[in-house]
């Protein structure tokens, strides 16, 4: 596969960011100063994350809002000019496509907003399923660089830059035109750390004057970059699922817990039988938070057993190099009951977490599970999420002297 580079490429590389190859075959930044340091900062004042590999598919035409309203599992035809609205697109089997951000900015023209790691593969998905319905779909990607903006101080520095948006009257998955200086952009309020926060559509052309300017303005609001680490533990400590380890055409939104946004009194979209069936018949695994009692992350994939399926007598070598290890192997019960797809330090909440799916009868709060973690048996509980601002006060710019949930 090629190697693909964002716009702001050049920028990570000056900045001294360590630069790792991820979905989509893309260079991500994937720290700058330290995951930790970066995670924090966006939690108390303000960061900024290049978001370039996600895609953008621009519709139009007079078949555009029923060919988008057809694809995706939520409703889209209530949407008023200016709105934006999350959704998944599921296949005919209920699998999942994609999870998308739908943009709407006039009757007969949308943007659907998709993951970075299936981008092409959702672009072509969409334009298929384009043949025939009036509307003219196009991947704008290359022609756009996403730059994410959150944090506490978020607003009061975009409100001191961008010219031409209501900050103080943008509601949250609402999106605006503005320019900052003659660069003009699309401001919306969104974004994927659970904090207030805002991102920027702008052209590629002029995405690295936009990054450096607003790391000139933001210096007095504390604006750092992160990087992927940070990312990773932000959207964690969520529970906002990721398109690769999370999400998959082998799951469908009833197993992540994202059936509120399927709205079958649509009559008409793609996968409406199969998620009807479904939730018919029940579920046989979920998508569960767990913290973990280890001060190392779990694997992806990373299998886990019932507490009571593992062996938890092991003799301990008493001399020797190995001293005070275990003797035996890692032996695990004859039932898996699950898989982790996520794990990070979670900095805010100062525990270990994993996020994975689990036999429903190892799905409530409090169950207690061992995860295989290359070997070492891992004690893990089951936890209700999401793990931080469980209440989502945050996200609105609702913030209070005391963080609530913040550690350290």
């Amino acid at each position: 596969m090629p190697e693909r580079r964002t716009p702001l490429y050049d920028v990570h590389v000056r900045a001294g960011a360590q630069m790792v190859k991820g979905g989509g075959d893309f260079w991500f930044p994937l720290s700058y100063t330290g995951a930790a340091e970066e995670h924090t900062n966006t939690r108390q004042n303000v960061g900024m994350q290049d978001l370039s590999t996600m895609g953008e598919v621009d519709i139009k035409g007079p078949g555009a809002e029923r060919l988008v309203n057809h694809l995706c599992v939520n409703e889209i035809r209530d949407l008023f000019p200016g709105q934006m609205r999350y959704t998944t697109m599921c296949a005919e089997d209920g699998g999942i496509v994609d999870d998308v951000t739908v943009y709407k900015f006039g009757e007969e023209h949308f943007m659907i907003v998709t993951s970075s790691g299936p981008r092409k593969q959702s672009a072509a998905w969409i334009a298929e399923q384009a043949r025939g319905a009036s509307a003219y779909v196009n991947d704008i990607t290359g022609a756009i660089a996403l730059i994410s903006v959150q944090g506490p101080r978020s607003r009061e520095l975009l409100a001191s830059a961008i010219d031409g948006v209501d900050f103080d009257g943008l509601r949250f998955f609402w999106f605006q035109r503005g320019r900052l200086e003659d660069v003009e952009m699309i401001v919306s309020r969104s974004g994927y750390t659970g904090e207030l926060g805002y991102e920027l559509y702008v052209p590629a052309e002029e995405a690295a004057w936009v990054w450096q300017e607003l790391t000139r303005r933001g210096r007095e609001f504390g604006l750092l970059p992160y990087g992927i680490r940070a990312m990773q533990s932000l959207r964690m400590e969520k529970a906002l699922p990721l398109y690769g380890p999370d999400i998959s055409p082998g799951v469908t939104p009833f197993h992540l817990g994202l059936e509120r946004w399927i709205k079958f009194e649509k009559r008409d979209f793609i996968g409406r039988q199969a998620l009807l069936e479904q939730q018919a018949m029940g579920l046989d695994r979920r998508w569960v938070g767990m913290f973990l009692e280890s001060s190392r992350a779990a694997s992806l994939n990373d299998p886990i057993y019932n507490v009571a399926d593992i062996k938890n007598f092991r003799e301990k070598y008493f001399s020797g190099p190995e001293a005070g290890q275990q003797e035996d192997p890692f032996t695990a019960g004859h039932q898996q009951v699950g898989s982790v797809t996520s794990s990070a330090q979670g900095y805010s909440v100062g525990k270990m977490l994993a996020l994975g799916f689990v036999d429903v009868a190892y799905a409530w709060p409090g169950a207690k599970l061992v995860v295989n973690s290359g070997g070492r048996p891992v004690l893990a509980t089951v936890t209700q999420t999401p793990f931080f601002d469980p209440a989502g006060m945050r996200v609105r710019g609702r913030y209070s002297r005391r963080d609530d949930g913040m550690k350290g």
